[in-house]
């Protein structure tokens, strides 16, 4: 069993250094995990790029990373592969017993706020938030888990009509979740909206009816083509920024719902007003997601989703400064970073 701990850590906009801490103990009700695959999320992108997430700044060192998977190492689930839930609820509050755990007044998440995340070797974590892997998916597919799991509860919020249509705005990791998941939640037609060519490529090999390139000229004409004037069901944005708000609210038609699910970088977000007003829009903001892992899992296993197709970056966590200009680059889809690779 190694002495020492290796961790990446935040210590401000464009500060990430590599640090040798002491091993982590797990407590009562933990177990220790050695983490085989952490993705770099968004939000990790923010604390980044930033120094914070809006009104969340680094107040100290922060081991960023909540999409984990990784292998237990004593206790009752020894040796066993597992995803790792990054939320943990208390489960008392009058919040977690309304069933919004993802709400919970005193929620404690990876990588965020004085809560260390999983872009380190090893961490300890409570044992009820760690999910067995079946052994069809391999650990990057676990880390995958996550997204998948913002993805679900953001279909779930959309509410999507059974053969409805489905706009998807901003078509990175979770947009791309999002195609997959309406699909299987009996969207009959989806579009995708996404500037960078690539993506563009994936949302439509994923399942997207068409897919548009928002600074095209010819971008309201087909938009109002693929839903014949009418307007998509539901719409979902997923880029975090204002001009996204508002070409979700110009693709869902009046009466229907946007979704908005992406992080912005600033405190505030506006959207068109007099758009949302007389279209008579309803509007649900995604938080996370609620206990959706064994859902997640099940998606996976059946091929309805395609978590492994979405990782086409791999880093050690030696590499982790290259693993976040890549992330930031926006190549390729999904970074993976893989504290157990030397």
């Amino acid at each position: 069993m190694p002495t020492r701990n290796l961790a990446a850590r935040f210590h401000g906009a464009h500060d990430l250094r590599l640090a040798d801490d002491p091993m982590p103990v797990p407590a009562e009700g933990q177990s220790l995990v050695r983490v085989t695959a952490a993705g770099i999320c968004g939000s990790d992108l923010h604390w980044y790029a930033e120094g914070g997430i809006g009104d969340a700044q680094i107040t100290r060192p922060l081991v960023g990373g909540h999409e984990l998977a990784g292998v237990v190492e004593g206790g009752p689930l020894d040796g066993v592969r597992v995803a790792i839930d990054p939320a943990i609820p208390c489960h008392r509050c009058d919040l977690c017993l309304r069933g919004h755990p993802n709400l919970c007044r005193e929620l404690v998440f990876a990588g965020h706020a004085t809560h260390d995340g999983g872009l380190q070797r090893y961490l300890a974590w409570p044992t009820a938030r760690l999910h067995p892997l079946p052994e069809a998916l391999t650990d990057a597919d676990g880390a995958m888990l996550e997204p998948l799991g913002v993805a679900v509860h953001a279909v779930d919020l959309g509410h999507i009509p059974l053969g409805a249509s489905v706009a998807v705005i901003g078509c990175g990791p979770i947009g791309l979740l999002l195609i997959e998941v309406a699909r299987a939640a009996g969207a009959a037609r989806v579009l995708g909206a996404e500037p960078l060519a690539h993506r563009r490529a994936a949302a439509a090999v994923r399942g997207a009816d068409e897919v548009l390139d928002p600074a095209d000229d010819a971008y309201a004409a087909r938009l109002v083509d693929f839903t014949a004037g009418r307007g998509v069901d539901v719409a979902f944005e997923v880029a975090g920024t204002d001009s996204a708000i508002a070409a979700a609210m110009d693709a869902v038609r009046p009466g229907g719902r946007v979704v908005l699910a992406g992080i912005p970088s600033t405190e505030t977000s506006a959207f068109p007003a007099n758009t949302a007003r007389r279209k008579g829009l309803t509007i649900a903001m995604v938080r996370r997601m609620k206990e959706v892992y064994p859902r997640a899992t099940a998606l996976a296993l059946a091929g309805l989703v395609d978590v492994r197709g979405l990782v086409t970056h791999r880093f050690p966590l030696t590499e982790v400064q290259q693993a976040f200009a890549t992330a930031v680059a926006r190549q390729g889809l999904k970074v993976v970073v893989e504290p157990g690779t030397v």
